[in-house]
């Protein structure tokens, strides 16, 4: 973010809906992490942050607590992407992948993936293990990608911030 030239929060993933409309932010990015949305003690969001009509975007664990969260799936099918990994966007790859090429090169680290997104979503990118590598809720400004766009490895990384 800070490279994009935006102020940036870092907040705990305990932060009540409540607490983040008074900072009124222009955005909410839900960051990776190593857990399962299944194990034990997992962090989690108060699914009310969905609701507060501010763009909001899911990194890897991030976009998967939302997905979850939404009424998608998560499953751990075993197949886990580490690494340099292809995506392929699904048409034009919508306002979140707009204007990037339909095969890109992305830097993914999971084990559990979306399974199938919530309603009202739209698949925006898949991968040779990840049918659902990305999505986008236009019209509640929600959006998700199972990589991790903040590394240089993802070739369209800070696009997908900006």
């Amino acid at each position: 973010m800070r490279e994009a030239g935006v102020y940036s929060e870092i907040v705990p993933h305990t932060v009540s809906a409540e607490e983040v409309a008074a900072r009124n932010p222009v955005g909410i990015i839900l960051t990776g992490g190593p857990s399962s949305v299944y194990e034990a003690g997992a962090p989690q969001l108060d699914p009310g942050v969905f609701d507060l009509g501010v763009p909001t975007l899911g990194i890897c664990y991030g976009f998967q607590v939302m997905a979850q969260a939404l009424g998608g799936e998560v499953a751990n099918t075993g197949l886990r992407e580490y690494g340099a990994t292809d995506a392929t966007l699904v048409g034009d790859g919508g306002v979140l992948l707009s204007g990037q090429p339909a095969e890109q090169n992305v830097w993914m680290s999971h084990g559990d993936q979306v399974a199938r997104a919530p309603e009202g979503f739209t698949v925006l990118a898949t991968t040779t293990a990840t049918e659902v590598a990305a999505f986008s809720d236009d019209e509640r400004r929600l959006y998700g990608v199972q990589w991790h766009p903040e590394v240089k490895h993802s070739d369209y990384g800070q696009r997908v911030i900006e």
